[in-house]
């Protein structure tokens, strides 16, 4: 198992979290014909609020992000992106999973339509409410 820790996001988090999310969403982006280079970047920077972000590191080392923004009485999980080359290690359900942990109350997402990560946010109790041509929107403790 890989060691891993949470910290809060400060402002500086903002470009190696907008340059993974480039990465992370590139092959899901391109398979529906959304990906733009400054685009995919650009809205992150625009949403970005370290006071809700946390920053996944292993061994001291920047190795992804994740959100809980409250809005409406739930929490939106966001930002959730983890290096590709940690990734099928367990490494993101053990971060999910500690976040869960510490917001029992009702968690909503979004997922890109074919992304893989569906797959992880199911074994982690999220059912789908809606889906579009290019999101799933999950919900978990309902």
């Amino acid at each position: 198992m890989i060691s891993w820790c949470l910290r809060p996001a400060t402002p500086a988090d903002v470009e190696p979290i907008a340059e993974l999310r480039a990465v992370v969403l590139r092959p899901d982006l391109e398979r529906l014909g959304r990906y733009d280079e400054r685009r995919v970047r650009q809205r992150f920077r625009d949403s970005f609020d370290p006071a809700h972000a946390w920053i996944i590191e292993d061994s001291d080392r920047f190795a992804g992000s994740i959100a809980l923004r409250p809005a409406d009485g739930v929490v939106w999980l966001e930002h959730f992106f983890l290096d590709p080359q940690l990734q099928g290690r367990g490494l993101g359900s053990a971060v999910l999973q500690h976040v869960l942990d510490s917001h029992p109350g009702v968690v909503r997402l979004n997922v890109l339509q074919g992304s893989p990560a569906r797959r992880l946010y199911e074994r982690h109790g999220f059912t789908v409410d809606s889906e579009d041509p290019v999101d799933v929107y999950m919900t978990r403790g309902v």
